[in-house]
């Protein structure tokens, strides 16, 4: 049987509810050129063989958080300590496009975004449809529009409002080599539904790129490059293995040419880092830390252990215990198995308007970039190209080579223990940080309804990880009842409601402005009308979800 009909699978039970207009805007490509019929019995295909174990991944990870509700702990696993102690195995090289990854942009795929960051003089750009992008139908399938338009130079985008025309520019230089972030596994996509239920938001994503993308990027000397977001398990990883190799036979291509980062930015996985490597091994090209959602996970898995509590987000910092240990435990392991660990985000937007404390700023993202290369790791993340300079200076005065996978850690020593080692000294829990987390949650929230996902609150870039962290430390803090140092006020669930409240009628001055929705959202779970979601991307999905009529299939290109 020819592969390609391995997908060829039927589109009965399979309705598409998202506007596939060719008039939504001006590009090259349109979304029916993306939503073709091929594509479509492609990730249809994966979804139904995939998503049952999806499904029962999940489900384990609320088996977890049981546990440490009842007062458990997370271990290393004994079942897989074999995978651990032999010393043997390595993956398979990584793309010599990918072995120089000094510095990497991120930002999500609208036109004007991967514009800007393909000119970026950058060695990877990481292009993303999970955090930084509100999953509106409009943005997850324009974005999957302009990168297929990218990698070809066809994009070509003007700003309506300014009239300013964007293109990627090449002269004299080489372009940053493409890397994709789906949505995590916790995420579906409603403008999509397959007998009945929605599609795995991360099948979407991953396949359609691929589909369209993989050949053509193998024939320039590339390959379909990927992060993988918000996995709490190995066997999360061995999923995507094996879509990754379901994929590549269905495209005959060879195995291994998709090579995929891990994001470590949940507190389980951290346990298990030779395992996903492992899993992947064949198909990986490193682990990243994830540091503002694994500061989010620590907060939410250990969120009814009083003794975890985490004082004021800025207080947080890569310098305290449990943050420490995680990289250190991620670098040792990524070098001993011969792939890369990249290093995290700097969020700081230049700031034109105060030149001393835009020095300030990038001082001290020169201070952690250089935290970040002395400890071992082999490139780093930054959200706006302000800050390549900072970040490219310390990266290639201490680190002239490539990478620096070779530096070896063989003596480095992390327990169980270590991992949740959250005593910070001098840490405190304030009104001052109830208001900051109050002012970012809603912020971003009322945003991310409108729209956006990357949106720039006091001269930081958030996200959804970064919001993530205000809406748990406001949960944990209420619930938990701690006493507020600077006031010696209570932290109730009452006050934060009335807080909160207070906030969003304050914020609420523009015309058709989402703070009342972004406030209901955050105060019915920390009054416990409806339970604590896992992401708040769950929460909020619901109301940028724009349903239409079923599509006639048939209509789609082949």
């Amino acid at each position: 049987m020819p592969s390609a009909e391995l997908y060829n699978s039927s589109l009965k039970g399979v309705r598409v509810v998202g506007e596939i207009s060719d008039k939504a805007e001006k590009a090259p490509s349109t979304p029916r050129d993306i939503l073709t019929q091929g594509a479509l019995k492609f990730i249809v295909f994966l979804h139904r063989t995939f998503n049952e174990r999806r499904e029962k991944l999940l489900e384990h990870r609320q088996v977890v958080q049981k546990e440490l509700d009842d007062g458990g702990h997370l271990h290393f696993l004994e079942e897989t300590k074999y995978i651990r102690d032999d010393p043997n195995w390595k993956c398979l090289p990584t793309h010599p496009k990918l072995q120089c990854r000094k510095v990497e942009i991120t930002g999500p795929p609208d036109a004007k975004m991967v514009v800007n960051a393909f000119n970026t003089d950058v060695q990877t750009y990481m292009t993303d449809f999970e955090d930084s992008c509100s999953p509106t139908w409009h943005n997850m399938i324009y974005g999957q529009v302009n990168l297929y338009d990218a990698i070809r130079d066809k994009i070509d985008f003007t700003n309506p409002k300014t009239g300013k025309r964007y293109k990627i520019h090449h002269e004299g230089r080489r372009v940053p080599v493409l890397i994709v972030r789906p949505r995590g596994w916790h995420m579906v996509d409603s403008h999509i539904l397959i007998d009945d239920e929605p599609i795995s938001a991360s099948i979407m994503d991953f396949g359609l790129f691929f589909y369209h993308n993989a050949k053509y990027l193998i024939s320039q000397g590339l390959g379909p490059f990927f992060y993988l977001p918000k996995m709490e398990h190995w066997q999360e990883a061995k999923l995507w293995d094996d879509i990754f190799s379901v994929s590549e036979d269905c495209l005959e291509i060879p195995r291994g040419s998709i090579k995929a980062t891990v994001l470590i930015e949940t507190l389980p996985i951290s346990y298990q880092l030779d395992e996903v490597l492992y899993a992947l091994r064949e198909h990986s090209s490193g682990l990243n830390c994830g540091r503002w959602d694994y500061m989010f996970s620590t907060i939410k898995r250990l969120r009814n252990q009083k003794e975890h509590i985490l004082p004021d987000r800025n207080q947080v910092t890569m310098t305290v215990p449990f943050m420490t240990n995680y990289v250190k435990q991620l670098i040792k392991v990524c070098h001993k198995r011969g792939v890369h660990a990249m290093g995290g985000m700097a969020a700081f937007i230049p700031r034109k308007d105060d030149p001393v404390k835009n020095k300030e700023a990038l001082d001290a993202v020169g201070r952690d970039k250089l935290r970040e290369v002395l400890a071992g790791h082999d490139g780093t993340w930054i959200a706006h190209p302000g800050l390549l300079q900072t970040a490219r200076s310390v990266f290639e005065k201490h680190m002239p080579t490539p990478n620096q996978v070779y530096v070896q850690k063989p003596d480095t020593s992390v327990s169980e223990a270590d991992l949740v080692d959250t005593n910070i000294i001098g840490g405190k829990i304030t009104r001052k940080g109830v208001d900051a987390n109050i002012y970012i949650g809603l912020n971003y929230m009322e945003s991310w309804l409108r729209g956006f996902g990357c949106v720039p609150i006091n001269h930081m870039m958030e996200d959804a990880a970064t919001a993530e962290v205000s809406r748990l430390q406001l949960y944990s803090w209420s619930h938990q009842k701690v006493r507020l140092e600077d006031t010696g006020e209570t932290c109730t669930p009452e006050l934060v409601i009335e807080l909160i409240d207070q906030e969003a009628k304050k914020l609420a001055t523009a015309d058709g402005n989402k703070f009342a929705e972004a406030a209901k959202a955050l105060t019915d779970e920390i009054g416990n009308k409806k339970p604590l979601s896992e992401f708040l991307t769950q929460i909020l999905y619901p109301q940028i979800t724009t349903v239409g009529k079923s599509i006639d299939l048939s209509s789609l290109k082949p």
